[in-house]
This record gives C-alpha cells, structure tokens and sequence, in this order.
C-alpha cells in the first residue's frame, strides 16, 4: 500500500475524512515550506499538496497565481520542490506529500535530468525525495497509462481532478488509471472563484463513486469551518487551499507557520465534530 492508501485506511477505519491543505512551495517565504508542512501536520493535516510554481498556471485563479509568480521571483522551481520535501521526510516519515502542479515543469525536469537507463528521472527522483503523489493538471488520463504504471511501481500515486462538467467517459477513464484519491473540483472556474454549491457537490458524489472505487475529495471554494464540516459528511477529504494562501499573504515569517496551524485546527476540530 501507498502512505496516501494507509492514510485514507487507518481514518476510514476510524470514521474520519481527510485533512488536506494546498499550499505554493515557496510561498510566502523561499525557505518556509518544510516549516509550514510541519506546523500543518501539528494542526491535524493528513496529506499536504505542494504547488509547483508555473508561470501559467490554467486552473488557479488570482490568490495562488500570484503566490506562484511570487514563489517563482525567489527561483523556486520543481529542483527546489524536490528539496523541500526531502527536508520535510527528516522528521516526518507518515504524512503524504502530494505534487501538484502542471506538465511544463515536469517535462523541463525531464529533459534536463534525463538518465540513460531510467523511463523517468522526474519519477525517480521524485520517489527517492520522499513524495508520495503526483496531480498534473494538464495531464489527460488517456494518456497517462505508463506514467502510472511508473509512478506506482516507485510506490506514488496518480491522482486526478474530476468536475461539474465531467461526463461518465471521463470518470470511467480517470479510474483506469487514477490511483490514492481524486480530487472533485466543485466549481465550474478556477481555484477561489464563485460560493460553493453544497447540495450540487451532495448529488454529485454519487455519480462519481459509480465509477472511482477510491476516496474522493473535495476543494476549491471551501474556506471555513462549518463548509469543510458539510463537505465532509459526504466526501473523504476536504482540500483547502486558496483561503490559506490569502491568511499567509501579508504574514510576517515568524508567523507564518503559526497563521497556518491556528485555521487549519479549527477545520480539523469541525470535520471531527
């Protein structure tokens, strides 16, 4: 098993759903990330999304775009991703890191760290790091078959977001090949935009779980307490990003990983209530 298939495991068997912040590598501080992981996981996380910054990013909408241009500014690219987590697995060995970012970085580490001998130098390295997820955006399902099949046999999981707008041809297709969980974007738009639909996300899940046989969670749009407590009683993990991003904007360091774990206790106390 995957540390994300213990995780979803061990909380299901204790009849609770997943924490799971979204936060920019590098943002807002170049050197913060592994200290914010840490404060994140002391307030209740139980898998971490790090954003690879990219300069275009097509699902983010204004917060965590400009977190990305600004993590971007102090050169942070998918090396110094890698890195962070590697600092992050000295001191936590349990909690799962997932990627998530868009196919450019990922096919410009390719080509850069190329090895002869190795199907993917991304995967490998990725692997030997500590991560335990990859989500790439811009990376359809029908043609993720062997990057998977990769990914898994270095024991990482494929991950993939599903929409409003996604017909049961793209759920049977994404659970050929997904893996860990998926991830339901429950707005039409982009990360932070529009007031979440509870009852749509209510009648939706559903239909999705005719189709995906692992845990499904929900995020863009959820940004307090009582909304992760609702998406929680129907989906198995709530992801939060944008509103985090906007609480640590104008943090000074040394606030920055206390900022963070004060939201994210009050979310993890409401989907435990």
């Amino acid at each position: 098993m995957s540390r994300i298939d213990t995780t979803f495991s061990q909380l299901k068997s204790q009849g609770r759903k997943a924490l799971i912040p979204f936060v920019t590598a590098g943002y807002p501080y170049a050197d913060i990330t592994p200290e914010l992981m840490d404060a994140m996981v002391a307030a209740g996380a139980d898998v971490i999304e790090l954003g690879v910054p990219f300069s275009d990013p097509s699902a983010d909408g204004p917060v965590i775009q400009k977190a990305g241009d600004k993590a971007l500014a102090f050169g942070i690219g998918l090396t110094q991703v890698l890195a962070m987590v590697r600092v992050f697995r000295k001191t936590n060995q349990h909690t799962p890191v997932v990627l998530m970012g868009y196919a450019n970085p990922v096919e410009r580490y390719e080509q850069k760290h190329a090895r002869a001998g190795v199907a993917s130098a991304f995967v490998e390295d990725a692997a030997a790091a500590g991560v335990d997820g990859v989500l790439i955006v811009d990376y359809p399902p029908e043609e993720c078959v062997a990057f998977g099949a990769d990914l898994r046999a270095h024991g990482m999981d494929l991950i993939f977001l599903l929409a409003p707008t996604s017909t049961e041809e793209r759920m049977a297709q994404v659970a050929q090949v997904a893996s860990g969980y998926v991830y339901y974007v429950s707005l039409k738009g982009v990360t932070g935009s529009g007031a979440l639909n509870t009852g749509a996300v209510e009648a939706m899940l559903p239909r999705i779980r005719k189709h995906i046989h692992i845990p499904v969670g929900v995020g863009f749009g959820i940004r307090d307490a009582a909304t992760a407590q609702t998406i929680g009683k129907v989906a198995d993990a709530v992801v939060i990003g944008s509103k985090i991003i906007e609480l640590l904007e104008h943090q000074p360091r040394a606030q920055v990983a206390q900022t963070a774990r004060d939201f994210l206790q009050k979310i993890r106390a409401a989907l435990d209530s």
